[in-house]
């Protein structure tokens, strides 16, 4: 049961709990003549009518009479010594009003947390605690493990960028299907290829490599050769069209 909802019959006042507070702060009934704990007790009653116990309302309500209570208290025994707590009607009232505004204030927060609390539920978060040998160390006993800088040179160099590898002695990795294939590519286009234009620029291993695929088609009959005289020019042709002619040298 919501607070607001609360229903009095008191000697100063009948209707909702929160009309008259509201009459409490604009002065049209002094605190002192309320019955706070007639107050106390129609909410006990209407909680046995409900039968069950809404924390969040019961919190609001407390928070209220607690207020009430303690505003009522100081208008009923001032103290010489603490003059400050006599308060008027009118300073009681903006510090009622004031603990309602910081109540929810509180209460808006708590909703805030609770809704990110649920949100970040899934997430699980691992710390791992520092090394034994490292929580037993203390600051005084901690001693200078490396120069200044002898640090800021190793820290320098690992922003140097590091130096071109020279990979000139590698042999290049040729692959004997992959020639297969420039090859039958260059017969799909054309019936008729020159050795020295297609593969003259290549290195050599790269034309060894090629004459032994060019000797592997001959052998399925996809394609063949001519060459009219020693270290002349090679002819390819697709086709299986008799032996090779020549010698490729």
């Amino acid at each position: 049961m919501r607070t607001a909802d609360l229903e009095l019959d008191l000697d100063v006042f009948a209707g909702p709990f929160d009309l008259l507070l509201a009459i409490v702060l604009r002065e049209e009934i002094s605190l002192l003549e309320v019955e706070l704990g007639a107050i106390v007790c129609a909410y006990m009653e209407h909680l046995d009518d409900e039968g069950e116990l809404d924390l969040e309302a019961a919190t609001e309500f407390l928070v209220l009479i607690a207020a009430l209570l303690e505003l009522k208290s100081r208008l009923m025994l001032p103290t010489e010594e603490e003059p400050e707590l006599d308060l008027g009607p009118e300073e009681a009232a903006d510090e009622l009003l004031a603990r309602m505004l910081e109540y929810r204030r509180y209460k808006d927060a708590g909703a805030e947390l609770a809704r990110r609390f649920a949100e970040n539920g899934p997430y699980l978060y691992r710390s791992a605690p520092l090394p034994l040998e490292l929580r037993r160390i203390s600051l005084e006993a901690s001693r200078q493990a490396y120069d200044p800088d002898r640090l800021g040179v190793a820290l320098g160099d690992l922003l140097t960028p590091p130096p071109v590898v020279d990979t000139s002695h590698i042999r290049p990795t040729v692959s004997l299907e992959r020639r297969l294939d420039v090859l039958r590519g260059l017969l799909g286009r054309a019936s008729r290829v020159d050795f020295d234009e297609a593969f003259g620029g290549e290195d050599r291993l790269t034309q060894a490599v090629t004459i032994f695929a060019l000797l592997e088609l001959h052998k399925k009959g996809e394609a063949t050769w001519s060459q009219r005289e020693n270290f002349g020019p090679i002819e390819i042709t697709s086709g299986g069209r008799g032996s090779a002619s020549g010698a490729a040298k």
